[in-house]
C-alpha cells in the first residue's frame, strides 16, 4: 500500500468515526428529549395544593439564606414566608414589644437564594409509562455479548504434523574449518531441521493392456476385465474425475482456470469436453444426492434457507435470477435449485414431510405452514442481528435488549460444552433459557409503545412479539436449534463459488451444480475427504457397478466413513 493509499484510507476511517459521533450525539439528545418530555407530562398531571379556605395555593418562594462575606460568616436563618402564602388575618401581624425591630440588611452582606430541594417523584398516571418505568432491568453480561473470547494460543511456531511422510535428506558433511581452512575437526553438536515441503501435482497416463483369448471349445472370444472406470467410452480414470469434481466444487476453481492449470503442463482438454465429465459425475451421483433427500423428508426436523443464482437461459435477455435452496439436518445436506422463489413450488416439494422445519420468517413459506404436519421454527439470528444495528438510534435500550437474549446464547454454548442432547438438553432449556427470554418478552411488550413507529429498536421488537411462537421452538423441542446459522454457514463456499464462476451455463448445470455441492457439504460435515470419497463410489457405480451390486443407499458419504471405521481395527488387529 503506498502512503497516498494509506493516508485516503486514514481520512475515510476518520468520516465514518465523525459520522458514528454524531449519530450517537443525535441519539444522545433524543434521550433527553424523552426524558424532558416525560417529566412535563408528570408535572402537568401533578394536582396544586389547596389552602385551608379551599383556594388554590400557589408554591412558597424558595428560602433565602445569608451567605459567607468576606469579613466573616453568619449562621443562615430561615426567610419569613410569603404574605401571599399566609391566611389574610395573619398577613401583617403586629410587632410584639419583646421582638426586636428588624435591621436593615448590611450592604457587606450577600444573600444567596439555594436552589429548592427536588421533589420526590410521584408515580405516572399513565399504564404506558408505568409498565416501561416496570420493565425488567437485565444484569450486564460478565463476559463478551457476542459469544466467548476466544482462546489465546502460546506463541512460538507449530511443529509439523506428524503423520506426513518423511523425506530424509542426506547428512550435513563439514570439510574444513571455514575460518583457517584446517581439515582437523572435532564432532562437537548436531541438530535437526524440519521443513515443509511439497511434491508437485502431476498427471500420468494409465495404459493397460486387454488380452482377448478364443476357446477352443465353443470357440468364442472372452477379454480381460478393464479397470473400473467411471462411465463408457471415458478418457480419465475414476481418481481424476473425482479430482476434477473436487477442484471446482470444493476448491472453488472455475473450469477455464483447471484448463489453464492443465494446459501448463502440455495437457489439452477442451472447455466443452470438461463441462461433460462434470455432466457424467452429476449422474452418477444423484442417486446418492435422492437418498439423502428422501431421508430428510423422512425425519422429524429440518433446515432450509436460500440464495440468488444467475443462470443462464437459452434466448433469453442476460442472466436469470434463479434461487439455490439448501436443506439439511445433522450432516446431511441437500442442495435444490428452482428457477423462481414460488410459494407453491416449495409447498409441494415438502408435502411428504411431517415436523418442524426451521426456517426464516418469508412469505415463500406461509405456502408451507399451511400445512398441518408441517410446524415452524424461526431464527433467533436475524433478530439478533438487527438488535445491534438498533444500537445507533438507541443504544441504551438496544443493549438491554441484547442482554437478555446474550443470556440466551450463553446458557446453549454451555449446553454445548456439556455434550447434552434429548430430554437433558430439553430441561436445561426449560431451566435455564426459558426465565430470560420470559422476562425479555415482559421487556418488550413495555419498551414497544414508547418507541417511535419508525424507530428501528420497535421493528425488532414487532418481529418478536409477531413470530414468538416460531422463536421459541426450541424451548420445547431438543431437535430445535436457537437459530439457524448452521444452514447460512453452507452458503458460504456457494458464495465463493459464485464469485469465481460468476453464473450456470443453463438450467440444467445448475441443478447438476446444487447435486455436487450438496455431496461436497455432506463430506465436510462428516470430516470426509471427498476425493478419496468420489474415487471409491465412481469405481463402484462407473463401468464396474455390475460387480461390485452395492445399492446407492450403501454408497452415501456416511456408508463410507463406517466401512473405513470397521477397517481401522481389523488393521490394527493385523
Amino acid at each position: 500500500m503506498t502512503l497516498e493509499e494509506a493516508l485516503a484510507t486514514i481520512e475515510s476511517l476518520n468520516a465514518r468515526l465523525e459520522r458514528a459521533l454524531a449519530d450517537l450525539d443525535r441519539a444522545h439528545r433524543r434521550i433527553e428529549e424523552l426524558e424532558a418530555e416525560f417529566a412535563k407530562r408528570s408535572s402537568r398531571r401533578r394536582p396544586a395544593k389547596k389552602a385551608e379556605g379551599g383556594e388554590a395555593q400557589p408554591p412558597s418562594p424558595p428560602a433565602k439564606s445569608v451567605g459567607p462575606t468576606s469579613s466573616g460568616s453568619r449562621p443562615e436563618e430561615p426567610a419569613p414566608p410569603a404574605a401571599s402564602a399566609l391566611s389574610p388575618d395573619l398577613a401583617k401581624p403586629a410587632p410584639q414589644p419583646h421582638d426586636p425591630a428588624p435591621a436593615a440588611p448590611s450592604p457587606d452582606l450577600v444573600v444567596d437564594e439555594p436552589a429548592a430541594a427536588p421533589a420526590a417523584p410521584e408515580e405516572p398516571v399513565d399504564p404506558v409509562q408505568r409498565a416501561f418505568l416496570a420493565r425488567p432491568i437485565p444484569e450486564p453480561p460478565p463476559g463478551p455479548i457476542f459469544g466467548p473470547p476466544r482462546a489465546q494460543r502460546r506463541p512460538g511456531r507449530r511443529p509439523l504434523p506428524a503423520h506426513l511422510p518423511i523425506e530424509q535428506l542426506p547428512d550435513g558433511v563439514v570439510s574444513c574449518c571455514t575460518n583457517c581452512g584446517c581439515d582437523k575437526l572435532d564432532r562437537v553438536d548436531s541438530f535437526v531441521e524440519e521443513r515443509l515441503t511439497i511434491v508437485t501435482s502431476h498427471h500420468r497416463r494409465r495404459v493397460q493392456q486387454r488380452v482377448t483369448m478364443r476357446c477352443r471349445r465353443c470357440q468364442r472370444r472372452t477379454t480381460s476385465q478393464a479397470h473400473p472406470a467411471p462411465y463408457k467410452g471415458s478418457m480419465v480414470s475414476c481418481e481424476w474425475l473425482a479430482w476434477l469434481v473436487c477442484e471446482k466444487y470444493d476448491k472453488g476453481v472455475p473450469l477455464d482456470r483447471i484448463r489453464r492449470i492443465l494446459l501448463r503442463q502440455g495437457i489439452n482438454i477442451s472447455l466443452s469436453a470438461l463441462v461433460g465429465m462434470i455432466a457424467q459425475a452429476a449422474k452418477l451421483i444423484a442417486p446418492i444426492d435422492k437418498v439423502h433427500w428422501d431421508g430428510l423428508l423422512a425425519s422429524s426436523h429440518m433446515s432450509t434457507d436460500g440464495t440468488g443464482l444467475l443462470v443462464l437461459v437459452k434466448g433469453g435477455p442476460g442472466t436469470h435470477h434463479g434461487y439455490l435452496e439448501a436443506y439439511h439436518r445433522g450432516s446431511t445436506v441437500v442442495f435444490q435449485y428452482e428457477p423462481s422463489k414460488d410459494g407453491e413450488v416449495q409447498a409441494t416439494k415438502l408435502e411428504k414431510f411431517k415436523g418442524n422445519l426451521q426456517a426464516d420468517a418469508e412469505s415463500r413459506y406461509n405456502e408451507t405452514f399451511r400445512n398441518p404436519d408441517i410446524t415452524e421454527s424461526g431464527c433467533n439470528a436475524h433478530p439478533r442481528r438487527a438488535l445491534r444495528d438498533a444500537e445507533v438510534a438507541q443504544p441504551a435500550l438496544a443493549v438491554e435488549a441484547g442482554h437478555f437474549i446474550g443470556q440466551a446464547y450463553a446458557a446453549e454454548a454451555e449446553a454445548r460444552k456439556l455434550g447434552l442432547t434429548g430430554a437433558r438438553l430439553r430441561d436445561w432449556r426449560q431451566k435455564k433459557v426459558k426465565p430470560a427470554l420470559d422476562q425479555f418478552l415482559q421487556w418488550a411488550r413495555a419498551v414497544e409503545p414508547v418507541l417511535t413507529p419508525k424507530d428501528p429498536l420497535r421493528a425488532v421488537l414487532r418481529y418478536y412479539n409477531n413470530h414468538w411462537p416460531a422463536l421459541t421452538r426450541f424451548l420445547d423441542d431438543p431437535e430445535v436449534a436457537i437459530d439457524n446459522s448452521s444452514t447460512e454457514r453452507l452458503f458460504q463456499p456457494v458464495a465463493k463459488l459464485r464469485h469465481a464462476c460468476l453464473f450456470a451455463g443453463s438450467p440444467a448445470g445448475a441443478q447438476r451444480m446444487a447435486c455436487l455441492l450438496g455431496l461436497m457439504a455432506t463430506c465436510r460435515r462428516l470430516g470426509v475427504d471427498p476425493q478419496r470419497y468420489l474415487t471409491w463410489l465412481f469405481e463402484r457405480r462407473g463401468t464396474a457397478s455390475a460387480h461390485y451390486g452395492l445399492e446407492p443407499s450403501q454408497l452415501t458419504p456416511a456408508a463410507w466413513l463406517a466401512q473405513q471405521h470397521q477397517r481401522s481395527p481389523e488393521r490394527a488387529a493385523a
